[in-house]
């Protein structure tokens, strides 16, 4: 009976969790159980001049400014195909989360995406990723479809990435 208890009560600590964490207007949210602590989650996330290490799509970052808001960095994609100007907008170490804005680069209006690491516990943790913007532009190289594809695949390959590094 204990064991039942105990179960059910991750359960629903793991349930709220994840509904506080995620933003209810947020275009895409990702959320992944990660089999380590929430400070080693956290300490690859949050050095912010290295996700080429997790990223297929960018295989060169430059940083400018201090680490934290005000930072910012350009991530060029491989081959030279492109880049995203991105500024970080928020930052705190405590509640292990921050947000960039992605100034350029992207056909989307406004479009912010935030991280959050949740200790779990019992060296577990969640890693919760938000995803809004304000409006699609039109343009000949994607749909908004594909660009919603193109964000969601790359979550999901960079949080696994992280997780695989924070073991």
């Amino acid at each position: 009976m204990r064991i039942f208890k105990s179960i059910m009560a991750t359960a629903i600590l793991l349930i709220s969790f994840s509904v506080s964490a995620q933003s209810s207007d947020a275009k895409f949210t990702h959320t992944q159980v990660v089999d380590a602590s929430a400070d080693k989650v956290w300490t690859v996330l949050r050095q912010m001049d290295d996700i080429d290490k997790y990223s297929s799509a960018i295989a060169k970052v430059e940083w400018t400014g201090d680490k934290g808001v005000g930072g910012a960095r350009v991530c060029t994609a491989p081959e030279g195909q492109g880049f995203y100007k991105e500024s970080i907008v928020a930052f705190d170490d405590n509640a292990r989360t921050y947000s960039y804005a992605l100034i350029e680069g992207v056909p989307v209006k406004g479009m912010v995406n935030s991280f959050k690491v949740i200790d779990l516990g019992y060296q577990k943790s969640m890693v919760v990723w938000t995803s809004n913007y304000e409006a699609f532009m039109k343009n000949p190289q994607m749909t908004e479809e594909q660009f919603g594809s193109f964000i969601k695949m790359s979550i999901g390959e960079m949080v696994a990435n992280v997780a695989k590094a924070a073991k």
